[in-house]
C-alpha cells in the first residue's frame, strides 16, 4: 500500500496563525469595550449635577435680563465696587460662579483697514476685561470653590476676519488653559463656551455695515485704491450672505452650555455651541493652515491690486 503524502505546509502555516489572529481578534474586542465602558462613564458623569446648587451665587456680565448692579467692566474701579457690592452679598460662602460674557465684535474687517484704537476698543472689553473680572473676583472664587466660565468663539479657533475680535477671543481661550491649571487644585474649575454664529446684537448686519463704511471711508486714497469699490461692495455682500445664513436665533443651545457649566458635578473644559460650530468651525480648526487659508480665501473677494 502506498503510503500517505506528507502533510503540506499551508495546513502547517494555518495552525501555527491561528492563536496570532485569536489573540489580535482578543485585542480588538477588548480595546472595543474599554472605548464604550469609557463613554458610557463619561456620559454618566456628564449627566451628574450638583444637588444643592439653588444656595449658591453666580456672578454674570453682559447679561440684559438681569440687570442687579451697574457694571462697566473697561473700568477698575467699576470692577472694585461689584466685587465688594458681591462680597457683602454672598457673605462666608463665598462666589459659586462667574460667567464672563460681556462682549463686543465691532469694527471687524481686514486688518489694514484697522487703526490702532480699532483694536484696543475691543481688547479692553472682551480680554482685559475677562481677565481684570476673574482676577478681581478670584478671592471670593476661592472661598466658595466655584466656577468661572469664560465665553469665547469659535473665531478663537479659527481667525476669520480682521479687527480685534478674533485676538481677543484667542486670548480667552489661552488665559482660560491656563488659570484652569493653575487653580485646579483649590476646586475651582473652568469651562470654555465657544459659540458659533447667533443671532445677537454682536452680529447685527446694520451695524457691521456702518463699521464697515467708517473703516473704509478713513482709509488713504492709496489704501482705497488697493482695494477697489468692487472689493468693498464684494465684501458687505459676503457679510450679509454669511450673517443670514449661519445665524442661529436659538440662543438656548449657549445658555444650556452655561448652565451645565455652572450645574454639572463635572463640567467640560470646552462646549461648542450650535451646530456650525460642532460641524464647521471646530473641524476646521485642526485643519492644516494652508488649506484652511485656501478656504477663506475662496469666500472672501480678491483686492484689485493683487498680485
Amino acid at each position: 500500500t502506498p503510503s500517505p503524502p506528507p502533510p503540506t505546509s499551508t495546513t502547517h502555516t494555518d495552525t501555527m496563525c491561528s492563536p496570532v489572529c485569536s489573540m489580535e481578534h482578543l485585542w480588538m474586542y477588548a480595546a472595543a469595550v474599554l472605548l464604550l465602558l469609557w463613554l458610557l462613564v463619561w456620559l454618566w458623569r456628564d449627566s451628574l449635577v450638583i444637588s444643592d446648587i439653588g444656595e449658591n451665587y453666580v456672578f454674570v456680565t453682559g447679561w440684559p435680563k438681569l440687570k442687579t448692579i451697574l457694571l462697566d467692566v473697561t473700568d477698575s474701579s467699576s470692577i472694585r465696587r461689584a466685587m465688594e457690592w458681591t462680597k457683602k452679598e454672598v457673605g462666608d460662602r463665598g462666589l459659586w460662579g462667574l460667567v464672563n460674557n460681556a462682549g463686543r465684535s465691532l469694527p471687524m474687517g481686514p486688518t489694514e483697514w484697522m487703526r490702532m484704537e480699532d483694536f484696543h476698543s475691543t481688547l479692553r472689553v472682551n480680554m482685559m476685561g475677562v481677565i481684570e473680572m476673574t482676577m478681581t473676583f478670584l478671592p471670593l472664587l476661592k472661598k466658595g470653590r466655584g466656577r468661572v466660565v469664560n465665553v469665547a468663539s469659535v473665531l478663537g479657533r479659527v481667525a476669520a476676519n480682521g479687527g480685534g475680535y478674533c485676538i481677543s477671543k484667542f486670548a480667552v481661550e489661552s488665559f482660560s488653559d491656563c488659570l484652569r491649571r493653575d487653580i485646579h487644585y483649590f476646586g475651582i474649575k473652568v469651562s470654555i463656551i465657544e459659540p458659533g454664529f447667533f443671532k445677537t446684537a454682536v452680529t447685527s448686519l446694520e451695524p457691521i455695515e456702518r463699521e464697515l463704511h467708517r473703516l473704509w471711508n478713513q482709509l488713504s486714497p492709496e489704501v482705497r485704491d488697493s482695494y477697489g469699490e468692487k472689493y468693498f461692495d464684494r465684501y458687505i455682500k459676503v457679510q450679509r450672505l454669511i450673517m443670514n445664513m449661519l445665524c442661529d436665533p436659538d440662543l438656548s443651545k449657549v445658555t444650556n452650555c452655561m448652565e451645565h457649566a455652572l450645574t454639572a458635578q463635572y463640567p467640560r473644559t470646552r462646549y461648542s455651541a450650535g451646530w456650525d460650530a460642532k460641524f464647521a468651525w471646530i473641524p476646521l480648526s485642526y485643519a492644516p493652515a494652508c488649506l484652511l487659508d485656501f478656504f477663506l480665501r475662496t469666500v472672501l473677494p480678491r483686492p484689485a491690486q493683487s498680485v
